[in-house]
């Protein structure tokens, strides 16, 4: 397989080599609260798989075969693109998180 198909998750894999280490290093406790988690991600994860399903359908954009693993799922979204919406949603919370606990702010449901 050619290196350049793994560019796309291999950005990823930064991503979360460079935010990860905060759910420890700070205890966010992020992973560990699961329900949140999910809650948080799942509805976008679907409103962007429908939304990217459709553009890719419509011929709005593509995604470069050089540069992705190949592996398309239904509505011929690329699995990279997927991870995606799982791997930055997450990055985002993890930092919102670690700053929230660097800085002592509350969200609200705090015990």
């Amino acid at each position: 397989m050619d290196p350049g198909r793994w560019s796309y998750v291999a950005v990823l894999g930064f991503v979360l080599i460079g935010c990860l280490w905060l759910e420890f290093a700070l205890r966010t406790r992020v992973l560990v609260r699961t329900r949140r988690l999910l809650a948080s991600m799942v509805i976008p994860l679907l409103v962007f798989y429908a939304w990217d399903a459709y553009a890719v359908a419509s011929g709005h954009w593509t995604f470069d075969p050089g540069r992705i693993l190949g592996v398309h799922l239904p509505g011929a979204v690329p699995i990279d693109e997927v991870l995606f919406f799982l791997v930055i949603p997450l990055a985002s919370i993890l930092t919102l998180e670690a700053v929230r606990s660097v800085r002592g702010w509350k969200a609200g449901d705090e015990p």
